[in-house]
Formats: structure tokens, C-alpha cells, sequence
């Protein structure tokens, strides 16, 4: 079977998956990708290649890392020299990108199956035109993806008729983020050698509740004076300054390290650093987690997590982790001292963590499944 991959995959850990699915026997795939990636933290050219498999970089008309309003410069999608069985787009059904490859389907392959995804666990209110694009997406689409089960929910009500598997799009490349050395518990051998190191990794913004988890540090700080602790916080975004003020008036600022954006290889390597992964966010009226990805990256490495229960992160950590009221203090900074008392919780975990990203999230599984998705499909 011929399969159309359009993705808006821009490094290695995303086409990983890619390149799983090019392994099958039985797909020929084209991966149409944006030709130059670029947000706050990256900027990335991308290139038309031949290998394995068929990779063709389309210019966009719009920023690529706006899921909803940007749209691919092209036409034809490749579709009529391609000629695929599949045409599966990760694009959302309320996107501009989805509805252009929708009617490029209906012109050039109308035979072809349209595989849509998406990530949406909240029924944001919506305009009239964004009303009718979904209306126009989910009748063109056979079947759509859903990151999690909120998602497929979400779509019944909107109307849609056909089936949801929830695998997410991207999950974890288990390449990059691996177990860490067996050795890095030496480091605290030695009763108050090291800190209690408390991790997060992602964007600095308000729905990731970080200043919720500055609060925790400062409160177990408070209440567990003789336990060293460190806070880690890897990545960017436009809370930095808010956040570094808010640890100066919390006393913290010291225990505090303000790590900056870095690449996926980098950040396995500091996850490795860390005794456990927070990831605190809050529910806004617009969104809510719908997967938590550096939740699943500390799981592949063995290191303990502990979530908020906003959208889709208590789905994700199953028993592998624990999960707090999200916005409450008391709660997280709780989880945090329990787990720097209990290194027997912390192996438990970490074992759990690993065991469950294999069997659900890393990019392999995701592929294993998007294949037999596809098998079912053409049958």
C-alpha cells in the first residue's frame, strides 16, 4: 500500500516514527513535511530527500507552529504522481491545512482513505467559519487519531461518525530518551552529599503551573529543613523573569536553576540528573493537557514523575507515577517529599515508568499500531 505521510515532524525524535513505518514491508510512504520550521525556540531548514522512503519539504504559507491557520504552499500534495492508498495528514480537523488537503484529495485521489488526527480534549468555543471547516474535514475524513480519550469523545459530539483510535501522533523516541546509567543513584551515597533534585521540562508558560511547583519547592523547603533540594527547570518561554522574581520572593532563588531550551539528545542526558519530573499544569478555559510528552520522555529514562490531573496526564502516568489536584500546593509539594523519603517508591516507579512507555507510548509501539490502522484500512 501507498501511504502519504503529512506531518509537521522538524527533528530526529519525531521521525523516528517515520522512519518505523518505512520498515514494513508492505508501505511505500512519501513524508511531505514543512521545508522551514521555525517558533521560539527553533529554526530549522528541511530538504527533499530519496531513501528508505520518499521525503518531500513543502514551503507553508503562515507559521508551521500554528496548528489551526497555517496552510501548505502547494496544490497537488504530490497526490498525482504518488498516487496513494492513504492519505494520513497529522493535522487538525478545525485547521486550514486540513480542509486545503481535503479538497486536494476530492480533486486528485478521491479514491484514496483520509486519515486526520488530533489533539483536542475541550470544546473550545468557536466561530462560524471554524464550525464549517470541521463540518467540511469530518465528512472527507475515514477515520481520525486522537491523542487521547477526551479527543475521541469530543469528535462524537461534533457529529463523527467513524473511528477513533487514540494512538498519539508523537510519543517518545525510546533511542534518545533510554533508561540511565545504573550508577547515577552513587552520587547519594553519602547521607546529604547531593540534593533532592525536582525537574521540569518544557515551555515557561501560565497552563504549565510552574509557579504552582515553586510553591511546592518553597513549602517542602519550609517543612523539611535538613532535605537539600534543587530545582531544575529546562526550557523557554515568556514566564522566565516572572518565574525568577517569583522564586526571589518565595527565598528560592538560590535552589533554582533556569536551564534554557535545549535539544532532545541534551535533554535526556539532564532528565538523568534529576530524581523526579514534575509537570503541574492548570486547566484554562481553552486548554487542558492533552499528553504531556516530558512526562513520557522521564519515564523512558527511569525517573520518577509526578502530574497534575489536568486533561490527559492521569491517562498517561497510569500507576507509573503519582498524580496531584492540579493547582494544589499542598498536594504536590507532598508527592515531592514522599518520594525524596522513599528511594523503594522511586525504583518502583521508574521501573513501572520505563515498562509503561514501551508498551504504550514509544514512538515504535506508535508505529506498530499506526501500521495495522492502515492494514485494516485498505482491506
Amino acid at each position: 500500500m501507498k501511504v502519504l505521510l503529512i506531518a509537521r515532524y522538524r527533528d530526529a525524535t519525531m521521525q523516528r516514527k517515520v522512519d518505523y513505518l518505512a520498515r514494513a514491508q508492505d508501505v511505500e510512504l512519501c513524508h511531505i513535511l514543512p521545508a522551514h520550521w521555525r517558533d521560539d525556540l527553533l529554526d530549522v531548514r528541511q530538504v527533499s530527500a530519496q531513501g528508505r522512503y520518499m521525503q518531500r519539504a513543502l514551503p507553508m504559507i503562515g507559521k508551521p507552529s500554528d496548528p489551526h491557520r497555517a496552510f501548505y504552499r502547494t496544490l497537488t500534495f504530490h497526490l498525482r504522481q504518488f498516487q496513494p492508498d492513504i492519505i494520513h495528514a497529522e493535522e487538525e480537523p478545525d485547521s486550514l491545512s486540513a480542509l486545503q488537503i481535503a479538497w486536494a484529495k476530492r480533486i486528485w485521489r478521491p479514491d484514496a482513505r483520509l486519515l486526520l488526527h488530533t489533539w483536542q480534549n475541550l470544546d473550545r468555543p468557536k466561530p462560524r467559519s471554524v464550525r464549517w471547516v470541521i463540518a467540511q474535514t469530518l465528512r472527507a475524513a475515514h477515520l481520525i487519531f486522537c491523542a487521547n480519550g477526551e479527543a475521541a469523545t469530543l469528535l462524537r459530539r461534533y457529529g463523527f461518525q467513524g473511528e477513533t483510535p487514540v494512538i498519539p501522533a508523537i510519543g517518545v523516541d525510546t533511542e534518545t530518551f533510554r533508561p540511565c546509567p545504573a550508577d547515577r543513584a552513587s552520587r547519594r551515597t553519602d547521607e546529604g552529599a547531593a540534593p533532592f533534585v525536582i525537574g521540569y521540562s518544557g515551555r515557561l508558560v501560565a497552563e504549565k503551573g510552574i509557579d504552582v511547583l515553586l510553591r511546592a519547592v518553597a513549602t517542602v523547603r519550609a517543612e523539611h529543613a535538613d532535605l537539600p533540594l534543587r530545582l531544575q527547570l529546562i526550557g523557554e518561554g515568556p514566564l522566565r523573569q516572572a518565574l525568577q522574581e517569583l522564586a526571589t520572593n518565595l527565598g528560592i532563588a538560590g535552589q533554582i536553576d533556569l536551564i534554557g531550551a535545549q535539544p532532545p539528545a541534551r535533554v535526556a542526558g539532564l532528565l538523568c540528573q534529576l530524581d523526579v519530573v514534575a509537570l503541574p499544569s492548570r486547566t484554562t478555559p481553552v486548554w487542558k493537557e492533552q499528553l504531556g510528552r516530558a512526562l513520557l520522555e522521564a519515564m523512558a529514562c527511569g525517573i520518577p514523575v509526578i502530574g497534575s490531573d489536568s486533561g490527559a496526564i492521569p491517562e498517561v502516568i497510569g500507576d507509573a507515577g503519582l498524580v496531584v489536584p492540579e493547582g494544589d500546593v499542598a498536594a504536590l509539594a507532598g508527592a515531592i517529599a514522599r518520594l525524596s523519603a522513599s528511594p523503594e517508591l522511586r525504583h518502583e516507579l521508574s521501573k513501572r515508568g520505563r515498562m509503561r512507555v514501551e508498551a504504550h507510548y514509544s514512538q515504535r509501539h506508535l508505529a506498530e499500531r499506526t501500521l495495522a490502522v492502515y492494514r485494516q484500512v485498505v482491506t
